[in-house]
């Protein structure tokens, strides 16, 4: 089979590390990067850590709003499709990469398989949330890492070709530990384990909120405790628009985006992790981290649910409260699969093969 993936940001980087390798044994696959994440640490560090192949399109697209951004992808995209006519489009996640890509793919009436379906925080101020509900009811094979996402497509009314294959980013992790143990990120930051807080910031209903943004960095720095803040260029670029600079107290370290082994042995040795992105907050969840998430809602209910993470927004109160107190309360379960998810979905889409697409 002719398969196209569309990749643009660090997380679906991480998720198509070993789907793509699986899908090269018997298929040839056409990697598209779309340029949504273009930094040499949000991007081709992680080609280069994970082997993942040197991508065959680089749209270069960059940095915009969401329209333009969507749009020039949505543009570019299509002339691909037409010029390599793929029997199926793979596209991961919730970015406006997913986005792109499945409308590319839909309206040229490619069949598209999408890996990490079912996701829902319900809250529709969420860009990704948008762009996931779209890319479920475009996709005609939806590739489902938890029970809970099965059952948010089916109280959409999606049934048909929902795979319960497992998550992609704990075949990575699981596979990759070993290796993240050589990392010495803890000595270059000359910092012990257990004896710091993590931290990433990215969304934009913080990043773009100056109000929340400056609690953060408030409550952040109002403690004791040692943070290390990998920074996101688009948190730096708002910490510099708000001049917030003086909000940051000595005891946070901020540091550039880090590599896939440091950053999963920073997460590994964390006293806590405090975070609005959902794949930190499944990792921390794997590496059985507490985790303290800085938004209002998750889609990975499973972590609140069991225990090991708690929603705090941008209150601080919340946040410092968790910061001292939070401990996880429960069992961790088997939410995430046995670490063969990337195999279980190479062969489903070998089961289906060339003949079968034109039918979905």
């Amino acid at each position: 089979m002719k398969i196209i993936s569309v990749i643009g940001a660090r997380p679906q980087f991480i998720k198509c590390a070993l789907v793509s390798r699986e899908l090269r044994k018997n298929n040839r696959e056409i990697l598209i990067h779309t340029g949504q994440h273009y930094d040499y640490e949000m991007s081709k560090l992680f080609f280069d850590q994970l082997e993942i192949p040197e991508p065959d399109y680089n749209l270069g697209i960059g940095s915009s709003s969401h329209g333009e951004q969507t749009g020039r992808m949505l543009i570019e995209l299509e002339k691909i499709f037409l010029k390599e006519k793929p029997d199926i489009v793979i596209i991961y996640g919730d970015t406006n990469s997913t986005l792109a890509g499945a409308l590319a793919s839909g309206k040229l009436k490619i069949p598209t398989g999408h890996i990490e379906a079912g996701l829902r925080s319900f809250d529709r101020t969420m860009p990704e949330e948008i762009n996931r509900v779209i890319v479920d009811h475009i996709s005609n094979l939806l590739f489902v890492p938890t029970k809970t996402a099965v059952f948010n497509l089916k109280n959409e009314g999606i049934s048909q070709q929902v795979f319960l294959v497992g998550d992609v980013m704990y075949d990575v992790l699981k596979q990759n530990i070993k290796i993240a143990k050589k990392s010495k990120i803890l000595k270059n930051l000359d910092i012990q384990p257990k004896e710091y807080f993590l931290t990433t910031i990215h969304r934009s209903s913080n990043t773009d909120n100056i109000l929340n943004l400056s609690n953060i960095l408030e409550v952040f720095s109002s403690t004791h405790e040692k943070i290390v803040f990998p920074i996101h260029p688009r948190t730096k670029k708002f910490i510099k628009k708000h001049n917030l600079e003086k909000k940051i107290g000595k005891n946070i370290s901020i540091i550039k985006p880090v590599s896939y082994f440091d950053f999963v042995w920073l997460e590994k040795n964390a006293k806590k992790i405090l975070t609005d992105s959902g794949g930190i907050q499944k990792e921390a969840y794997m590496l059985k981290v507490p985790c303290i998430t800085l938004r209002e809602n998750t889609e990975w209910i499973e972590t609140i649910k069991d225990g090991w993470n708690i929603l705090v927004g941008a209150h601080k109160k919340k946040i410092l409260d968790a910061m001292n107190n939070f401990k996880p309360s429960g069992k961790q379960k088997n939410h995430f699969g046995n670490g063969d998810a990337s195999r279980k979905i190479v062969k489903i889409l070998d089961e289906y093969g060339c003949s079968n697409f034109s039918k979905l």
